[in-house]
């Protein structure tokens, strides 16, 4: 029987067949910003407070990428033990044009990624407990795109 899902953050992401990060557009000016926060616009020249919650593209292209050599601080959760590197990339999404910084999903790493190359959202576990996968989003390279 597979483990119960739920999102480690909530309110960022959907956890369905097609999972989506959640973000959030400015009804006066249109400014769509990643993480969704409570209060105002992002946008320092609108002081709409008339946001909603909005899908965004679960595709993009690497704008930049490295990886973690170190264990970042709490509340980083570690995967492994002894901590294993892993990569970073930041995205640009396909329809929004904002950049979004995640991991890269696990089995790829830095070889794998390229400016300019497709990624796509996918949902692995950052960690389980009690029979419970608790859901981050991360960065696939496109397979044609890993395989060069």
């Amino acid at each position: 029987m597979p483990n119960e899902r739920h999102p480690a953050i909530e309110g960022w992401f959907t956890i369905d067949d097609e999972p989506a990060l959640l973000g959030q557009k400015c009804a006066a000016c249109g400014t769509i910003a990643f993480p969704p926060v409570a209060g105002s616009c992002p946008n320092p020249a609108c002081l709409s407070d008339d946001l909603a919650k909005v899908p965004l593209s679960r595709s993009g292209t690497v704008w930049s990428y490295t990886d973690a050599h170190y264990q970042p601080p709490s509340p980083y959760v570690p995967t492994t033990d002894p901590y294993e590197p892993f990569a970073i990339a930041a995205v640009e999404l396909e329809v929004e044009q904002i950049i979004v910084l995640g991991q890269v999903a696990a089995g790829f790493g830095i070889r794998d990624l390229e400016v300019g190359s497709a990624v796509d959202l996918v949902l692995e576990p950052l960690e389980t407990k009690e029979g419970i996968d608790h859901l981050i989003w991360r960065w696939r390279p496109r397979l044609e795109a890993a395989q060069s």
